[in-house]
């Protein structure tokens, strides 16, 4: 982290430790909750996304989607679902026999019907089970608009041509997740048609297509996030203009009057809508002493800078070492008794690791990746104790993306339905929650510790997803009695092998349990727990 964003979250910290010791002095001030809603949650009401058994959660938002799938929530929101489906013509795309019937009658209305955009992937082909791309998505949404390919925009250029026209929330994404058409397909309804100057919301309440009282919902003012190579992420409005905070404010209540609020105009909405990968209930709304209302943001009143003149700016950061923009991060640490501290989304539904998963490399697919949906973000920022560089991406098979922990791609479980779920933990012993103790266990493990006097038995504690003595010196003839403080099931693996197996395995033991081991000869032992393989690890060396 550089040492402006050091400053940014040192600064942030001690604004939240003031904040909880200070009392709201401004006392004409109150607070009330704004209408927020999430892409995911617009594009339900509007009928676009169903969801699955479950609904639109946070697993089906991160499932990917099928071009198939893709060319049905296009025409559903286009009113044309049913159309499709009762269609009665015979001609379609040479590989209509690789999906079911309704499917196949989709194809087939989409193939009679080139204008609307899903006119194939070339030689007659459709290729239904692909995963549809950025590029393909906003190709089909700009002829939903008016523009057609070939004569107002290239292929090639999609992406550049949608941005032009104010469609760029999931551009660069590449293969796409249902999380993305949500919002891709709000966008657009946003987005003014070609011809004249109403929006494709409007279009479509006056074809009857959406009611006039659900497309209030794209009416919303959209709180973004903007990625800078410096700052990290962050907040900005719908155009695009710097959201900040003012470490003078205490929480909920604003100190910025007169001139101040001159230079560093307030900000407020009170219908919002944000990313699905963003918490509704983190935003707020504050009445000023003036009588003025104004969006907080955790707590924080959200301003713009009178210099920042266009999209982008960012002058008002660090101005008297009181103004900073407001980070978004989008993996956060929550905790539970019984499970302790472990890594979440920014709504706090549970991510998971897989210990069959190597090094920046997942297994999972199929069936698994059903189950077990991905999680992917390019919204990272310093939160407390984790650091940005702790997270990657990684490209899987299919050219979607997914973000990893310290290497370890992380999941989302289909049965986790709401924020604070952890059902998937333990299940098949391979997967689990991820404690942010994971970070710099190997920074740890190069730091030996004093070797132990001769002839003793040694204990080693397992606690919050540790080996307490990453590493130990110890005498030929010894034992290590390890001893599980989590209330977790852990187990002690050798690295080395003898005949494919391990030279020596605990089973898995649970809280309060312990298990003995014996080292009769010379040696360096490394080993690792099972289930934590990324993280939990320790070497042992026996003189």
């Amino acid at each position: 982290m550089n040492k402006r964003n050091k400053l940014t979250a040192s600064l942030l910290t001690g604004w939240l430790l003031l904040a909880a010791a200070m009392p709201v002095t401004a006392a004409a001030e109150t607070s009330a909750a704004p209408s927020v809603k999430t892409d995911a949650q617009v594009a339900a009401e509007l009928g676009v996304l169903q969801g699955d058994g479950g609904g639109v959660t946070a697993g089906y938002l991160a499932k990917a989607t099928t071009r198939i799938q893709a060319a049905t929530l296009f025409l559903r929101l286009k009113g044309l679902e049913q159309t499709a489906l009762a269609y009665k013509g015979s001609d379609n795309f040479a590989d209509a026999g690789s999906v079911g019937d309704s499917n196949k009658t989709i194809m087939s209305y989409l193939k009679a019907n080139p204008a609307l955009g899903w006119t194939g992937t070339g030689e007659g082909r459709f290729d239904p089970l692909s995963g549809v791309t950025d590029q393909q998505y906003y190709k089909v949404l700009l002829e939903a608009l008016g523009y057609k390919q070939d004569a107002d925009f290239t292929y090639e250029g999609a992406i550049a041509f949608a941005k032009s026209k104010g469609l760029s929330g999931i551009a660069e994404a590449g293969a796409l997740r249902n999380g993305h058409i949500a919002t891709a397909t709000v966008e657009a309804l946003k987005a003014k048609l070609k011809s004249g100057s109403k929006t494709l919301a409007e279009s479509l309440v006056e074809a009857k297509v959406i009611q006039a009282d659900k497309a209030a919902l794209v009416k919303y003012a959209r709180i973004g996030v903007v990625n800078d190579a410096a700052l990290g992420s962050y907040l900005a409005d719908e155009n695009g203009k710097t959201l900040y905070y003012f470490t003078k404010d205490p929480k909920d209540a604003s100190a910025c009057k007169d001139q101040c609020a001159v230079n560093w105009p307030v900000y407020y909405a009170d219908q919002i809508q944000v990313s699905s990968l963003m918490n509704a209930a983190d935003f707020g709304t504050i009445v000023r002493e003036d009588g003025k209302k104004q969006t907080t943001y955790k707590g924080m009143p959200l301003y713009t800078f009178i210099k920042d003149e266009k999209a982008g700016d960012v002058k008002g950061q660090g101005v008297n070492d009181a103004w900073f923009v407001v980070s978004f991060p989008s993996v956060k640490v929550a905790s539970q008794d019984g499970i302790g501290s472990y890594l979440a989304d920014a709504a706090g539904n549970t991510l998971y690791l897989f210990t069959k998963d190597t090094d920046g490399k997942s297994a999972c697919y199929g069936t698994c990746e059903t189950n077990w949906p991905i999680f992917y973000s390019d919204h990272m920022a310093a939160s407390g104790e984790l650091k940005v560089q702790d997270f990657g991406t990684i490209v899987r098979d299919d050219g979607t993306k997914q973000t990893t922990y310290k290497g370890m791609p992380l999941y989302y479980f289909v049965k986790d339905a709401k924020a604070g779920d952890v059902l998937g933990q333990g299940v098949n012993n391979v997967w689990y929650v991820i404690p942010p103790s994971a970070s710099d266990k190997q920074a740890e493990a190069e730091q030996p510790s004093a070797q132990a006097p001769a002839g003793k038995a040694y204990a080693m504690d397992i606690f919050n997803f540790e080996f307490t003595q990453p590493e130990i010196t110890i005498e030929a003839g010894s034992s290590i009695t390890f001893t599980n403080k989590d209330n977790m099931q852990h187990n002690v693996v050798s690295d080395s092998l003898v005949d494919g197996k391990p030279l020596f395995q605990t089973p898995l033991f649970g809280q309060g349990e312990s298990y003995t081991l014996t080292f009769d000869k010379p040696g360096e032992y490394t080993y690792y727990c099972a289930p934590h393989k990324a993280f939990m690890k320790g070497k042992i060396i026996v003189k």
